[in-house]
């Protein structure tokens, strides 16, 4: 009983000296803090997936009512805008070259004519190819309005037709398809990966650099009390970007929780331990502040934004990239975290996620604890 009450002095002890040294560096607080409310609102104002008012060149050679019935079609909603309207289709690549126009919809002369013939009426969309994403979604907004306009102008030149199928589709989590929704929990991952490891990995390389790391080797502290005591007050911190990056989620871009809270934090707080531990051994290994920075920033933006499905789907990958995504806990967080949110999904589906979580966590305490050495050189 002794013996783990000065084992547990020792730890707060460790851990009132970091919170000393972060009280005195009010920046850390501002980094911590600051960096999770630019980055929600920067990525979540300004990055969208959603695509609306293209513009669009409209070159009507028919002129009739149904040439015009069908370019209202494509400016009825907010996906087209028309932009510019010429004679002559060899315009539009000029449009297109002069960043002028992304898409052009040519309706032939006779349009009409061959509707109330019966005929197949054809006309053409052109599509800026060199936005390939914009070029896609607009893709498929066209092929709806190009259904729609079908039916309504076979309707007004032969008569109402009988319904043979009737399709209705429904969005589950999230109906709006609002890119907010999807965004968020991956911003959530890459936050998190970026102020925790990068805050740790500057600790004991911050010990080395000013000589203080001797005064530590004088004491009957051990290895793992000193690791486990500076990691606690970033453990807090990191547990204050959760809560503070979900209340800007939810109170600005509507992010829908329909999990459990304490689901969430306990998924959050085992990725943040993976994400403390990380930083801690790249502050060991390096024991220089300046290297042990840039180890950080490349370790963790680029795979926590590429790698951990934010933004791509890891299955649509070359198999080396999936076999290096399926070693990075942001993977399994950012899945564990919209199965919570967006799904309200439980333990019975998450579980797997937080084995991998718990196992990362042992695997690098362990290495940290073995690299972390009672000797100066």
């Amino acid at each position: 009983m002794l013996k783990l009450r000065r084992l547990l002095l020792r730890f707060l002890a460790i851990a009132n000296k970091e919170v000393m040294h972060i009280r005195r560096d009010p920046q850390i607080l501002g980094f911590a803090l600051g960096m999770p409310v630019v980055m929600i609102l920067l990525f979540g104002f300004g990055v969208s997936f959603d695509v609306e008012h293209v513009p669009l060149v409209v070159v009507d050679q028919d002129r009739s009512a149904s040439s015009r019935a069908l370019v209202d079609r494509f400016t009825a909603s907010a996906s087209f805008e028309v932009v510019a309207s010429r004679r002559d289709p060899a315009e539009v690549e000029t449009l297109f070259r002069a960043y002028l126009a992304k898409a052009a919809l040519i309706v032939p002369e006779g349009y009409e004519r061959r509707l109330r013939r019966g005929e197949q009426a054809q006309a053409q969309l052109l599509l800026d190819g060199a936005d390939n994403t914009t070029a896609g979604i607009a893709l498929g907004y066209a092929a709806a309005v190009s259904l729609a306009a079908s039916r309504a102008e076979i309707e007004r030149l032969v008569g109402p037709l009988a319904p043979s199928l009737s399709v209705r589709s429904r969005t589950f989590f999230n109906p709006a398809l609002q890119s907010s929704v999807f965004l968020v929990p991956g911003l959530m991952v890459v936050i998190l990966v970026m102020c925790t490891v990068m805050l740790t990995a500057l600790t004991v390389a911050r010990e080395y650099e000013r000589g203080s790391m001797e005064q530590l080797f004088a004491t009957p502290v051990g290895r793992l009390e000193v690791i486990l005591g500076k990691l606690v007050p970033y453990f807090v911190i990191g547990l204050v970007q959760v809560l503070l990056v979900l209340a800007l989620g939810v109170t600005l871009f509507h992010v829908p929780v329909r999990g459990s809270l304490l689901l969430l934090f306990v998924v959050a707080s085992l990725f943040i331990l993976a994400m403390l531990m990380q930083g801690l051994l790249i502050s060991v290994a390096t024991r220089s502040q300046m290297l042990a920075s840039m180890v950080a920033a490349v370790s963790t933006f680029l795979p926590g934004m590429l790698l951990s499905g934010f933004v791509f789907p890891v299955e649509n990958m070359p198999w080396l990239l999936r076999a290096v995504a399926s070693v990075l806990p942001a993977r399994y967080f950012l899945r564990a975290l919209r199965a919570v949110l967006l799904r309200g999904n439980g333990l019975e589906v998450i579980w797997p996620d937080l084995v991998a979580l718990a196992l990362f966590c042992l695997v690098l305490l362990a290495a940290a604890t073995k690299r972390f050495r009672r000797t100066v050189l």
